[in-house]
């Protein structure tokens, strides 16, 4: 269930070939590339990790690999946009290496994709998603709801939504892919207007693939049309630079998941 006439954009997803635990080698990303296209995506950010245990891909490595995917999609006829990003790891010197370059934006925009350790939130990250602000960047949030401590505890990311963070929920949650227990607290954080975007953070076409189809026909069964909506047009915005629609966030109630890890 996808709004009329509307273009589907994917600002988290690890196509480019070769540099982390994405797409092996140029033949995966093309084949992931067609399974964007049947999924009715026109434009990809591609968002190599940095900073990461494993992974280094500073900005002027990814711009040359999108420049270089880009060119074999052309030649192969598959209609996708390929655009440059990162997911970046917090780490304390984030702000320096956004200044000299090796920390890249989404899509040369203002928003930058952060992503935090899978089991905790560091302890700076308040005050590094300020000073991002400060520096007139808006910081999305990847996969919140995959986060044991924001599970855990989501007034952690209560606080920084209200402080103007933004957040993207992975299509793969909303669909069940990781399981019940994360599908349920990803739609509490949609109740709360804790997520602002969808994306399908995949990886390959086999058990990290898109399914940003499903994730749409899900959010339309459960948040009707306005909620697919409201997905889509701030993926847009997002991907052309333009402020989005943000409601006023909420306390999800931590009861509700005690025992879910």
């Amino acid at each position: 269930m996808l709004g009329e006439g509307k273009s589907l954009i994917d600002l988290h997803c690890h196509i480019l070939p070769e540099v982390d635990d994405g797409a092996k080698h140029m033949t995966e990303s093309l084949e992931m590339a067609r399974k964007a296209v049947d999924e009715g995506i026109t434009a990809i950010i591609a968002t190599p990790h940095h900073k990461h245990e494993k992974y280094d891909n500073e900005g002027e490595i990814i711009r040359k690999r999108v420049k270089e995917l880009q060119e074999a999609l052309n030649k192969e006829g598959i209609l996708l946009q390929i655009s440059s990003g990162q997911e970046v790891r917090l780490y304390g010197e984030l702000l320096q290496d956004y200044e000299n370059g090796s920390v890249i934006p989404l899509n040369n925009s203002s928003y930058i994709l952060i992503e935090f350790p899978s089991n905790h939130v560091p302890r700076f990250a308040e005050q590094l998603i300020f000073d991002l602000q400060m520096k007139g960047l808006t910081p999305i949030i990847a996969h919140p709801e995959r986060n044991t401590e924001i599970v855990q505890n989501p007034d952690i990311l209560y606080k920084l939504v209200k402080k103007g963070a933004i957040a993207q929920v992975t299509a793969g949650s909303l669909t069940g892919r990781f399981g019940k227990k994360i599908q349920k607290f990803s739609f509490d954080l949609i109740d709360a207007r804790l997520v602002h975007v969808v994306a399908s953070d995949a990886h390959n076409v086999k058990n990290r693939a898109f399914y940003m189809q499903k994730a749409f026909h899900v959010l339309g069964k459960e948040f009707g049309t306005d909620g697919v909506y409201y997905f889509q047009e701030n993926a847009e915005y997002i991907f052309r630079n333009e402020t989005l629609y943000k409601e006023h966030p909420e306390r999800v109630k931590r009861k509700k998941f005690l025992g879910l890890f």
